[in-house]
């Protein structure tokens, strides 16, 4: 007899079509390794990003997650 069994979910994902866990782990990743270095300069961020990433974002999803884990400087 057949199973009457639902599709499995699909998981959610973001407008850039990456999935929002992967993309949640993308920036935890970024941001322990941008707390590692304790670097404030934001090229260096932004560099710790690009290679965190690898080409799995776009462009609009890598500026936030640089925003996100780019230290705030004291003014």
């Amino acid at each position: 007899m057949r199973e009457n069994r639902l599709p499995p979910v699909p998981a959610p994902t973001s407008n850039a079509g990456v999935p929002t866990a992967r993309l949640h782990q993308l920036q935890l990743i970024a941001a322990s390794r941008v707390s590692a270095c304790r670097t404030t300069d934001r090229q260096q961020v932004s560099d710790i990003v690009r290679v965190t990433v690898d080409n799995e974002v776009d462009t609009t999803t890598f500026r936030a997650i640089v925003d996100a884990v780019a230290p705030t400087t004291p003014s």
